[in-house]
């Protein structure tokens, strides 16, 4: 039967367990900081990158000459435009004036006048010429600006095709990219993940249990946390084929577990009861009557009947009279707390 756990040894695996906790931040830490760099081993890329240089510097010239092209036209309609005002600004008040002066040789009935209303009309019909000759221009500025609108909507068009098939390129690059960031993670997070696997399951119970589970939760933490915010847009598929695989492995352990467990349980409850009772430590025993289940089969018994001294699932005994007192007492306590002597021990009188 072992030896139950004393009181400094619980400090100490309380400290211990500290140990391994710090022991996993720290780790945590320094991998949060190598997998959040691994981007840095790519160089960006930019659109530019992806553009025939050649033709895109065609386009933007070609475009750029266009622009400038109709800033000038739209700088010199301004000037045409002020200039047609000024025109008709003139020719209106012509008008105004012959009318008046028609008034007037209509009142007075002057044939000597009508050298002047030839040479009036005359200053009109220039004036008229003159606004007409103004809007011509303007019109002509009109055609060209709207040739030039038409031109520069067809290179924005061609600028437009060839930025979206860049944008394409770039794409696909990046996407390339991201697959492989996300290699390099997995291929450092992984192998951390084996290998804390490894030690949990060969040294977990060494000396150096602390460093052993610090590192498994350093290397579970950077797979399961660290990696899944890194995962490219497909990662998803990843992400929830690993918990396939997991709850499969877990399960199927579990089941074998379970499975063992009433193996061992059958086959024990089949051994003599000396033998069983010296299988199960002490202060497991006494934990699991603290719950008034059984030492042995974990089946509920009657802890309060003062005649049940034996399982009656198991068969096996849970209470014994001490040989020194005739105290009644557990099979799994080594000491008597009524007189202190050692089970299977007689008291050594004192003379």
């Amino acid at each position: 039967m072992r030896s139950g756990v004393r009181l400094s040894e619980r400090m100490f695996a309380s400290i211990l367990w500290l140990v391994a906790l710090a022991f996993a931040v720290f780790l945590i830490g320094l991998g949060s900081l190598v997998v959040g760099d691994l981007p840095n081993v790519e160089h960006r890329y930019a659109l530019d990158q992806f553009l025939d240089r050649s033709k895109s510097d065609a386009t933007a010239a070609a475009l750029k000459q266009v622009r400038r092209e109709r800033a000038d036209n739209q700088q010199q309609a301004e000037q045409t435009q002020l200039a047609l005002d000024a025109a008709r600004s003139a020719s209106e008040a012509s008008r105004e004036t012959f009318a008046n002066w028609l008034k007037t040789r209509d009142a007075t009935q002057r044939v000597d006048q009508d050298p002047g209303l030839i040479a009036r009309t005359r200053q009109l019909d220039a004036l008229k010429a003159a606004e007409r000759t103004v809007e011509e221009q303007q019109e002509g500025l009109a055609k060209a600006d709207l040739n030039l609108a038409q031109r520069e909507t067809e290179l924005e068009t061609i600028d437009n095709e060839q930025r979206t098939a860049a944008q394409q390129k770039m794409d696909a690059a990046e996407s390339g990219q991201e697959l492989r960031v996300f290699g390099y993670r997995l291929a450092l997070t992984l192998p951390l993940l084996t290998l804390a696997g490894w030690l949990l399951l060969k040294r977990r119970h060494t000396r150096n249990w602390p460093f052993v589970w610090g590192f498994t939760l350093a290397a579970a933490f950077a797979f399961f946390v660290e990696l899944v915010p890194y995962l490219p847009s497909y990662g998803g598929y990843v992400q929830y084929g690993v918990g396939v695989v997991f709850t499969l492995v877990a399960g199927r352990a579990a089941i074998n577990a379970l499975q063992a467990y009433q193996d061992r349980q059958r086959a024990a409850e089949a051994r003599p009861d000396e033998q069983r009772r010296t299988e199960i430590a002490t202060d497991q025993a006494l934990l699991r009557l603290s719950k008034k289940v059984c030492p042995g089969c974990e089946r509920p018994i009657d802890l309060a009947n003062p005649n049940a001294d034996f399982c009656p699932h198991c068969g096996i005994g849970v209470f014994e009279r001490c040989p020194t007192c005739s105290h009644r007492k557990s099979t799994f306590e080594r000491f008597c707390y009524a007189c202190g002597n050692r089970t299977g021990e007689v008291a050594t009188p004192v003379p």
